[in-house]
């Protein structure tokens, strides 16, 4: 039995950092189908973009901060901060490395797009919710990185994954 915090092991502070991003989703979940099942779907997503408008600006600074990320770190910062943002935490994703200017950030398997199937929902149509994210989180890493969606719900096309996220550092 656990007394505090600090008697955590290595081990169990891992699981806990992952059961902490559970919480965190499931909550931003709850409160996403709570205005989805009251207003409808158009304006729970106007509502999650405005919430993920400052919240991925926060994680990103937050990130910056905790990595001693440079500024202006182009792709190679941009990758390590994909790396420690919550949803690398509990969802499967791969980062691709294009060339020396462009990377895809690919999401193999999402936890809220699997939520949402187990309870028979509809895929949730992220991508305009996405566009801001990723973007925004992006450009506070380094301005100089622009976003483009390659694919993402509600895109009907098969495929393997669940969304593409192109990123490219344009150096003037």
């Amino acid at each position: 039995m656990l007394n505090s915090k600090e008697d955590l092991t290595r081990e169990q502070a891992l699981a806990l950092l992952e059961d902490f991003t559970k919480r965190w989703l499931a909550h931003d979940g709850l409160w996403f189908q709570s205005i989805e099942r009251e207003r409808g779907m158009e304006e729970a997503i106007h509502h999650d973009i405005e919430a993920w408008r400052k919240f991925t600006v926060i994680e990103a600074n937050r990130i910056i901060n905790f990595l001693r990320l440079p500024e202006k770190g182009g792709l190679g910062a941009l990758t390590r901060a994909l790396e420690f943002r919550l949803y690398a935490f509990i969802n499967q994703q791969e980062i691709i490395r294009q060339d020396e200017h462009t990377l895809i950030l690919r999401m193999n398997e999402c936890r809220v797009q699997s939520a949402r199937r187990r309870k028979n929902l509809p895929d949730f149509p992220c991508k305009p919710v996405g566009e801001v994210e990723y973007s925004l989180f992006a450009q506070t890493i380094d301005p100089r990185i622009q976003t483009r969606c390659l694919a993402c719900p509600p895109d009907a096309e098969e495929r393997n994954f669940y969304c593409d996220w192109e990123f490219t550092l344009i150096e003037s």
